[in-house]
C-alpha cells in the first residue's frame, strides 16, 4: 500500500476543505433569493390567514401566485409607527421580515408595522408579534376590527415547541377562540389577552384557554401578546378616535 507523507495528507485535506467550502458558499448564494422569496410568501400567507383567507389559499392550485395576488389585492396599505403612535419612514414588510431585531430592542425604541386589509369598505388592521416559547421563538399575526380593540383573527407558529403540546399554538382549535376577544377593558385600559390554564370563562372578553400540558408555551404566547401589542396602544387609540 502506498504511503503518503503527513505534509501530503495535510495539503490534500486543506484543498478538499477549501473546495467544499467554496461549493457550499456558491450553493447558499444561489439559493438565497429563493429562500427569501419563500419567507416573504409565508409571511404574506399568514397575514392573509389572520383576516380569514385561509380556506381560499388552501384551495388554490398555484398557492404562491395566489398568495402574491391576494396580498396585493387586499392589503391596500401598510405603514410603520413608533411607540408613541407617530408614523415613521420605513417599509412595513421589511420591518416585519426583521421583526426579531425590533423585539430585541426596548419597546420605546421599536418600529411597529401595520398592514391594512380592505374589502367591500371593511377594514382590518394586522400587526406582527414575536416572543419566546419553551424551546425557541414563537410568532404570529393578529388582525383587529376598525375599533382597534376587537380581535378579528389570529395565527401563531413556532420553531421547536413540543409536538402535541406547545406546538398546538399553530392549530385552529387554539387560534379560533381569539376571535372576538378585546385587548382594552371597559375603562379603555390596555389589558391584552390572558391565556388561562384550566380554561377561561367563556364570558371573559380577554381570556382564552391555555394548552393542556403546554403551560410554558401558553404563558410565553400570553407574554408575547402583551409585550408586542402594548407598543401599538398609542397608535390604536389615535386610529379609534
Amino acid at each position: 500500500m502506498k504511503q503518503f507523507s503527513n505534509t501530503y495528507i495535510f495539503v490534500f485535506s486543506l484543498i478538499m476543505v477549501t473546495i467544499v467550502a467554496v461549493l457550499l458558499s456558491f450553493v447558499a448564494t444561489q439559493l438565497k433569493p429563493l429562500q427569501q422569496m419563500n419567507l416573504e410568501i409565508e409571511k404574506k400567507q399568514d397575514i392573509l390567514r389572520s383576516v380569514g383567507k385561509a380556506e381560499k389559499v388552501a384551495e388554490a392550485s398555484d398557492k404562491k401566485s395566489y398568495i402574491v395576488e391576494e396580498f396585493g389585492k387586499y392589503i391596500t396599505e401598510s405603514y410603520v409607527v413608533d411607540f408613541y403612535g407617530a408614523e415613521v419612514e420605513a417599509d412595513a414588510f421589511e420591518v416585519t421580515l426583521n421583526i426579531k431585531v425590533e423585539v430585541d430592542k426596548e419597546r420605546e425604541e421599536r418600529k411597529y408595522p401595520v398592514f391594512i386589509y380592505a374589502e367591500d369598505g371593511d377594514k382590518k388592521y394586522v400587526v406582527p408579534v414575536r416572543g419566546k416559547g419553551l424551546w425557541g421563538p414563537i410568532w404570529g399575526y393578529v388582525s383587529f376590527n376598525s375599533d382597534m380593540n376587537t380581535i378579528n383573527g389570529a395565527v401563531f407558529d413556532h420553531k421547536s415547541e413540543t409536538p402535541g403540546l406547545g406546538s398546538e399554538i399553530n392549530t385552529g382549535w387554539f387560534q379560533e377562540p381569539f376571535t372576538g376577544k378585546t385587548i382594552f377593558d371597559e375603562s379603555g385600559e390596555f389589558v391584552s389577552i390572558e391565556v388561562v390554564k384550566g380554561g377561561a370563562n367563556p364570558a371573559d372578553p380577554h381570556g382564552v384557554d391555555a394548552i393542556s400540558g403546554g403551560t410554558i408555551t401558553s404563558k410565553g404566547l400570553e407574554e408575547m401578546l402583551s409585550d408586542c401589542l402594548s407598543g401599538y396602544v398609542n397608535h390604536f387609540r389615535k386610529v379609534a378616535e
